[in-house]
């Protein structure tokens, strides 16, 4: 064989293919999660905090912020939950019930809560509807007890229920004697109190006890008390469920408070409710700490009612 000639034979000219380079690699440009903020809608008119927590059952909830217009409740909410994730599991909620009304649950984005949070700050009537002295004598549980008038009754036995603006609900839980009394008394159900016609259903202590923990009890009048002196006592409410005394204190950071004067509100089960009773050096303190009512702690928007030491201990005596 030809040493100068290739093994396969006469060598041809010679190509070369020139490949294109290598393509880039792929750029990733970082996208965050979205904000986990989820909207309800249907809720009903007296709904708490604390409803909403149960209704999302399982799912950490960060905060709550009821949507207001022109002083009034819309019947909606922006719940924000623990981690993004957790949107999924709370669309899965969707009409599902909150008492008798079902609620519908929506996607969100942070601009619309934090939209939200600034219309509730900004746009909000200078008086809060639920400011006040507490209520006079009403001729509500006058009412009741006629409508009741073959039992033993007291007032201080009817408890008349608000709405999320401090109104009167239309409701009310009555306490009788005993077991056997409130049986018979079931034989009122959907009679007439005036032009309405009223239902009945049996309750317990324990939603007594609920009821009064979510501030959904009108305050009593105090005999022989006049109703307009102030106190120096306030309530707040629409606290973040993670504040504490330390937060309050640097609320009222102007006046001089101790851990002592301050009454973070819980319910049954042991949670927060959102409300604080705070006990100030005086009357008129407090009636400038007033000034206060619906700045923000937080992320939240506070309102703050004159109180009494009487509604203080009550709460107290409830084991709120």
């Amino acid at each position: 064989m030809d040493q100068g000639s290739s093994y396969y034979g006469t060598s041809g000219p010679s190509y070369m293919y020139n490949a294109p380079p290598p393509p880039p690699p792929p750029s990733y440009s970082y996208i965050p999660p979205p904000f986990p903020v989820v909207r309800l809608r249907g809720l009903p008119f007296d709904c708490a905090e604390a409803e909403i927590v149960d209704f999302f059952h399982g799912l950490d909830v960060i905060d709550v912020l009821f949507v207001h217009k022109g002083g009034k409740f819309t019947g909606e909410a922006y719940c924000v939950l623990g981690y993004p994730l957790q949107m999924d599991f709370a669309l899965q909620r969707n009409r599902q019930n909150i008492g008798r009304r079902y609620v519908e649950v929506f996607r969100s984005r942070k601009d619309e809560y934090y939209k939200a949070i600034a219309n509730e700050v900004f746009d909000a009537p200078g008086g809060s509807p639920r400011r006040g002295a507490p209520r006079a004598r009403s001729s509500d549980e006058e009412e009741i007890i006629n409508f009741f008038k073959d039992f033993e009754l007291s007032e201080d036995k009817i408890h008349l229920i608000a709405n999320a603006e401090g109104r009167p609900a239309g409701e009310a839980i009555v306490e009788f004697a005993s077991a056997e009394e409130s049986r018979e008394a079931m034989s009122k159900d959907r009679m007439t109190l005036g032009y309405r016609y009223i239902e009945l259903f049996p309750a317990s202590r324990e939603e007594l006890e609920e009821a009064a923990s979510r501030g959904r009890l009108l305050p009593k009048s105090f005999e022989g008390k006049d109703q307009t002196e102030p106190t120096p006592v306030l309530r707040m409410r629409g606290l973040p469920f993670s504040a504490g005394k330390d937060d309050i204190i640097d609320f009222f950071k102007k006046f001089i408070l101790s851990e002592e004067s301050i009454h973070i509100i819980f319910n049954f089960d042991g949670r927060p409710t959102g409300e604080a009773f705070v006990e100030f050096a005086s009357a008129d303190e407090a009636k400038a700490a007033l000034a206060k009512d619906r700045m923000t702690l937080g992320s939240r928007y506070i309102e703050l009612f004159q109180s009494s030491p009487e509604e203080l201990n009550e709460a107290v005596s409830r084991g709120r």
